[in-house]
């Protein structure tokens, strides 16, 4: 991502930020590099405040890695920076950890967007990497992300592979999809007032379209959006028709 230069470091904080405006917060999943939201990131700083805060995946202890230490860790980040409101967009992982905070701090969110989003159900890896020295293997893993396979870069796989090759990571890479799997927010959900939209992929294998619509019908006040030719990750994979859809209902949400 063109702005990677500008990685601002305070404290336990590490992130991107740009724009002015209402603050946006981009929340990345597990295996989530910064890079996921560059034609994002780059089509709203104009007429937003655009946040993508590193999410400490891998530097909390390890019995407090969870979807819950990750919520209180954007709790904190959101008052590092002073915002009275925020909206949230949570991809995969990210999408959880914003669900958490929302239903922790309803007062503080002004409207949340999910895509892919973890917290009903998904489908994480099969839960281990058997053959995770494979790269071929890990490629396979990864193009299940996505509706279309050029999206697996040898970068997106080399990243990977040193990820699931490090002990300590990948430890705590299964105990976040575990908890996350744990951690089941349907109770919550209804009681949710904030404006949401979701924007899903129709071929995400990994939280397939009927998670989508579950979110939708438990969430009173829910818009959702299909995007085709589309998995698991559609600000990557269709950025211009994802970018379509958010601009034109923040403009309206937040008009």
């Amino acid at each position: 991502m063109g702005n990677e230069r500008q990685l601002k470091e305070e404290g336990e904080f590490r992130y991107l930020e740009a724009g002015d405006g209402p603050p946006i917060i981009l929340l990345h999943g597990l295996f989530g590099a910064l890079s996921n939201f560059g034609p994002l990131f780059d089509h709203f700083t104009p007429r937003y405040r655009v946040l993508v805060p590193i999410l400490p995946l891998y530097t909390l202890p390890m019995l407090s890695t969870n979807v819950d230490n990750l919520a209180r860790f954007l709790e904190r980040f959101i008052r590092h920076k002073g915002f009275a409101q925020v909206n949230l967009l949570g991809n995969s992982l990210g999408g959880h950890v914003a669900l958490v905070y929302c239903s922790r701090s309803p007062e503080t969110v002004r409207s949340l967007v999910l895509t892919g989003s973890s917290g009903l159900y998904e489908n994480a890896f099969g839960g281990s990497f058997p053959r995770r020295e494979d790269k071929s293997y890990l490629r396979q893993k990864i193009a299940l992300t996505f509706h279309d396979p050029k999206h697996v870069t040898d970068e997106l796989v080399e990243e990977c592979y040193e990820t699931v090759n490090d002990k300590a990571k990948l430890i705590r890479i299964l105990s976040l999809a575990k908890s996350a799997i744990r951690h089941n927010m349907a109770g919550e959900l209804p009681k949710m007032r904030m404006p949401v939209l979701l924007i899903w992929g129709r071929q995400d294998t990994i939280t397939p379209p009927h998670v989508a619509e579950e979110f939708h019908s438990l969430i009173p006040h829910s818009e959702l959006h299909w995007i085709d030719a589309c998995g698991h990750a559609p600000m990557m994979e269709q950025p211009e028709q994802f970018n379509a859809i958010l601009g034109a209902w923040l403009d309206k949400t937040l008009g």
